[in-house]
């Protein structure tokens, strides 16, 4: 969450700057322009313009009114893709299902890339920058690979080369955004793994995607249990309620220990233990500041 507010707190911010008429950026060569390239900018809708010579004319309006119900409740997970035309005016590039979407709702601003003149060596440059950094989630990697290949026009063999990836882990992390918004923002705030996203994907119905979703959450199975559900899904139609026993009364023993545990890493510690002994330990956190101060304390590093 707090990564999402610095984020939009950087968007309004170069909104406002694209706002100044003595600061109009055209071209990568002017000042603050390295600023834009790259990142996340709150643009008004109304100075935005479809592109003409959009392929795609017919939009399926119950589909326009599912994508605009999701986008009210989880907000915009991918940004559009706008290029810049004259001052404070803007042209579609990508991303036309959620401008209309947004506009359906009646928001007023939308996020947006902004591409602006000879600005291609240098947005795939930011791209590229991006993929590198550790911290980000996989559905921040899939959304980069894709704007690669769709703003770029770069095929999956040709991107594998510029980043050093193989291509299976590009369609692999592309293959991802196949899941609906809400197991995507599971993934993206830490409740799920890739591993389980990339078993979810296997299932083609965004509804029976969100129904084994939530079993993963309620009976925390690891990504191996979450496979086994799939294969169990596409066998039987359904998937388990569960994919092994567990006591939900914890021996004195597992008690007095995460208690221990708890106070040592003073973390939310969460136990479970099956009828033969075997069980998982869960230590939650809420930031890569706690997990290190977590990590120091369990690795003394």
């Amino acid at each position: 969450m707090a990564r999402a507010t610095k984020k939009q707190a950087l968007g309004r911010g170069l909104s406002a700057l694209l706002k100044d008429p003595e600061n109009d950026i055209r071209s990568v060569s002017d000042k603050n322009a390295d600023k834009v390239v790259g990142n996340i900018v709150e643009l008004d809708l109304d100075a935005i313009s479809v592109n003409p010579f959009q392929p795609r004319s017919n939009f399926n309006d119950e589909a326009l009114k599912e994508l605009a119900s999701s986008i009210k409740e989880l907000g915009l997970i991918q940004p559009i893709t706008v290029r810049k035309m004259d001052f404070n005016q803007y042209q579609l590039v990508s991303g036309e299902r959620r401008y209309r979407a947004s506009r359906l709702i009646g928001m007023k601003t939308i996020p947006a890339y902004i591409r602006i003149a000879n600005d291609q060596e240098t947005l795939e440059m930011a791209l590229v920058e991006n993929i590198q950094r550790q911290d980000l989630d996989p559905i921040e990697i899939a959304l980069s690979y894709q704007r690669l290949i769709e703003e770029i026009k770069l095929t999956q063999e040709k991107l594998s080369g510029r980043i050093g990836k193989k291509r299976s882990t590009i369609t692999n992390y592309l293959r991802l955004l196949r899941l609906d918004p809400i197991i995507q923002t599971g993934m993206r705030d830490g409740f799920i793994s890739m591993g389980h996203g990339r078993a979810l994907v296997n299932i083609e119905n965004k509804t029976d995607q969100l129904d084994l979703y939530e079993r993963i959450l309620e009976n925390q199975w690891s990504v191996r249990e979450t496979e086994q559900a799939v294969r169990s899904f596409h066998q039987h139609g359904r998937s388990p309620k569960s994919t092994k026993k567990t006591s939900n009364i914890l021996p004195a023993y597992f008690r007095d220990s995460s208690l221990e545990i708890k106070e040592y890493l003073n973390a939310k510690v969460e136990v479970k233990a099956s009828e033969d002994g075997k069980g998982t330990l869960r230590i939650p956190f809420q930031s890569r500041e706690e997990f290190r101060r977590i990590k120091k304390l369990i690795t003394g590093d």
